[in-house]
């Protein structure tokens, strides 16, 4: 069984008088250990995607099963556990909470599990110390380089050993070198048996993974292996 299955799914939304389809019937599956892009301009449906994916969203028609459960038949509460549970996500902006150290934000999803205090420091630390920041895990956020809070967001992301990353434009608020030396890292994660999603609208980003989804109009136009995919079978 694949990690995630989509079948059919689509998603329509009312803006006034009209319907925008921004998903049309999507069937596509991801298996444990992928490492995937979705990539696409503007309106080509992939930020939809990702929200699907991540379960901030819920299709309008179509299945979507996410280790086995069926995501569009969970309640609210039922959708924020699973997040919880299975997702870790790593977002553009990063999203880190601007008054806590390092080790704060990477520690704070692990409040929602009930772990203890101990436990969740311990954890932290040893995430922060797999993307490289061991020795800035008291810096606040505005202490950090643009390239070292993106690390932070991925420690957060790692912390709760989630099924699936989901990566929005991970390298968007990055300059050149700091993108080559974060995407090295989603390579190095991948390696160990993450299973990577990156929603990218750049292709130097897209051609890191080993599937590339390319969505047009709401719809997969393309999904094919890469040559990143040869190099490491």
């Amino acid at each position: 069984m694949a990690l995630i299955e989509l079948n059919g799914v689509t998603k329509y939304y009312e803006m006034g008088d009209q319907v925008v389809k921004a998903l049309d019937g999507i069937d596509i599956d991801v298996e444990k250990n992928d490492y995937l892009a979705f990539i696409g301009s503007s309106g080509s449906g992939k930020s939809t995607m990702l929200n699907i994916l991540g379960c901030l969203d819920k299709p309008s028609s179509g299945q979507y099963h996410l280790n086995g459960k069926n995501v569009e038949s969970l309640d609210a509460n039922e959708l924020s556990e699973i997040r919880n549970l299975e997702i870790g996500f790593i977002f553009q902006s990063f999203n880190l909470l601007p008054r806590a150290t390092a080790l704060g934000n990477v520690m704070q999803p692990l409040v929602y599990r009930g772990i203890g205090h101990r436990k969740r420091k311990e954890m932290a630390m040893e995430s922060l110390e797999r993307v490289g920041l061991g020795d800035r895990v008291d810096h606040l956020p505005n202490q950090l380089s643009g390239g070292q809070r993106q690390r932070v967001a991925i420690a957060r992301a790692l912390v709760t050993h989630p099924s699936i990353l989901l990566a929005d434009e991970p390298t968007g608020n990055l300059d050149s070198q700091t993108t080559i030396e974060i995407m090295q890292l989603f390579d190095e994660l991948h390696a160990e048996g993450h299973t990577l999603i990156v929603v990218t609208h750049e292709d130097e980003i897209a051609k890191h993974c080993h599937r590339i989804v390319e969505m047009k109009d709401g719809r997969v136009f393309n999904d094919s292996t890469t040559s990143s995919a040869a190099v490491t079978s």
